[in-house]
């Protein structure tokens, strides 16, 4: 990790707006007066951005009401990291700034662990390695992250948990929490996410990339207790794997 570095989300363009509550259904994992835990289904955006100015797990938040951190400024609320539109799973929150600021320390120090389950195209051989590539917007289309010099450092393990004839279940763990990094990573690697139309694993009938996160593991930033929380992938995960090749 270089130093420096704190909060770990990437925000793509400058963009500030104030959310509004919206009562908006949310898998809560774990709750209390510090941090919630939840399960964010694939196709909800985290926070505002533009072309998603409603319906934003952020505005989901608001609709349950209480604090949340201030950190992160007006638009993100109680954001202290982020997962990708097209990924589900488990993320944290912080309902206030000294819980924001203590897990955004965790995400430094790795104290802070995310490990993701990722059905890639084709039989990964290793049956583990570390990706490592520095990532930055790719000169050739702004939207999208490609491994640069000059890009920021970033590391992925991974595991095989799984193969098939076309297809290799992955257990990913990030050492840093750059920009569609399993996605970019993994990309270059050969053996792009399954489902990932951007980054070369588009699938037929795939709306979404193969990417869940699964585990999260914390120390609560009031009590120092460590806590392990996981989610089971949603039922698209389960079922492409299931009939993949």
């Amino acid at each position: 990790m270089v130093a420096g570095d704190v909060v770990e989300f990437e925000i793509p363009e400058a963009y500030v707006v104030e959310a509004g509550a919206e009562q908006i259904p949310l898998d809560i994992v774990y709750e209390d007066q510090d941090i919630a835990v939840i399960d964010k289904p694939a196709g909800m955006v985290v926070h505002p951005a533009p072309g998603h100015y409603t319906g934003t797990m952020v505005h989901a938040l608001l609709g349950r009401g209480g604090g949340w951190s201030t950190v992160g400024g007006v638009s993100r609320p109680g954001i202290v990291h982020r997962l990708d539109k097209g990924t589900s799973g488990l993320i944290v929150v912080a309902r206030n700034d000294a819980s924001h600021r203590s897990l955004s320390k965790q995400l430094t120090d790795r104290s802070l662990s995310r490990t993701y389950l990722a059905i890639v195209r084709g039989r990964v051989k290793a049956e583990s390695g570390e990706l490592e590539g520095p990532i930055g917007r790719d000169p050739r289309e702004r939207k999208r992250m490609a491994v640069v010099a000059g890009g920021r450092f970033a590391r992925t393990r991974y595991q095989v948990v799984e193969r098939k004839r076309d297809h290799t279940l992955l257990r990913c763990d990030l050492d840093t929490g750059r920009t569609h990094q399993i996605r970019v990573h993994l990309a270059a690697l050969g053996h792009p996410v399954a489902g990932d139309g951007e980054y070369g694993g588009r699938e037929e009938g795939l709306g979404r990339p193969m990417l869940h996160a699964w585990r999260l593991r914390l120390r609560h930033p009031r009590t120092g207790a460590e806590m392990t929380f996981e989610a089971p992938p949603p039922a698209d995960f389960q079922a492409f794997w299931a009939l993949a090749s």
